[in-house]
């Protein structure tokens, strides 16, 4: 089987510099951010609007990919589980999942609230939240 490829599609601007001071998820984030799109993939963003909440797929480069157990949340008074039953930024394939509300877009750059994820972290992906 060949192996997938991604191509990521841009960067996030934040200010979450540490994996301490990351919000667990973006339900409890009041973070705000800028997705920085790659000038190729700006014609992708026609039709997503203000006040529009999108689902961003990341790509955690910082995240250890060679752990397969964790405590849930990072607490370690909870029974370890495997990566692919929590919430995890450790695991195989570290890929993120934030439901970010629109809250401006400029060009190849949208404004959002709800970040998560370290400031630089790649895109992988947008989509519309249905």
């Amino acid at each position: 089987m060949e192996e997938p490829r991604l191509h990521c599609i841009g960067i996030l601007h934040g200010d979450i510099t540490r994996l301490a001071d990351a919000p667990k998820n973006f339900s409890e984030s009041n973070r705000t951010g800028i997705l920085e799109i790659y000038p190729k993939y700006r014609d992708g963003l026609d039709g997503i609007t203000k006040g529009q909440t999108i689902v961003v797929l990341f790509w955690l480069h910082k995240a250890d990919r060679s752990i397969l157990k964790v405590h849930p949340r990072g607490d370690s008074s909870r029974e370890l589980r495997g990566v692919f039953a929590t919430r995890s930024p450790a695991r195989p394939n570290p890929i993120a999942l934030s439901e970010l509300l629109v809250q401006a877009i400029d060009e190849n750059t949208i404004a959002v609230s709800g970040v998560d994820v370290l400031d630089n972290t790649p895109i992988i992906d947008i989509k519309k939240k249905i």
